[in-house]
């Protein structure tokens, strides 16, 4: 079998016993690396270090999975309100999931869909600086939606 050192140098093509003796004398394991090599690969190293480092890489790339949440609100809404779902929506940006801001019409107040469009704009300005419009605000049936990314 090919040998590898600790250090990373080749020490050739030698018996399995003598390998063996020389992690031995190291104080470290005997670990094979490529088995279906001609010659195989072994490595002179210590392997509890090894799987360590192994599973701490994996754990690195942990990544978020961003969620949707949602901030309804009504064209009608008060300003203090809309101070509070902004500041919900922070929370959820910082945290680097996605906010769709919602403004639902009911009844008469599909008539003055513009009070509800400057309620959307108000809310995207307020944001601006932790998010990104992902999807600019559009009219969908008896709603306004913006899609909110974080930054």
């Amino acid at each position: 079998m090919r040998v590898i050192s600790g250090d990373g140098e080749l020490l050739g093509i030698m018996p399995t016993e003598e390998a063996l003796t020389r992690a031995r004398e190291a104080e470290l394991d005997l670990v094979e690396v490529a088995p279906n090599e001609r010659p195989p690969v072994c490595r002179i190293m210590d392997y509890g270090k090894f799987k360590y480092q192994q599973k701490k890489r994996l754990a690195k790339g942990h990544t978020h999975h961003s969620k949707i949440k949602e901030i309804r609100v009504r064209p009608k809404t008060g300003d203090h309100d809309i101070a509070f779902k902004v500041n919900q929506a922070r929370t959820f940006l910082a945290h680097k999931d996605k906010v769709v801001v919602s403004v639902i019409f009911r009844g008469r107040e599909l008539a003055h869909i513009e009070e509800g469009r400057k309620v959307v704009d108000h809310v995207i300005k307020e944001l601006e600086d932790i998010g990104k419009i992902e999807s600019a605000p559009s009219h969908q049936g008896k709603r306004i939606v913006a899609i909110l990314a974080p930054k």
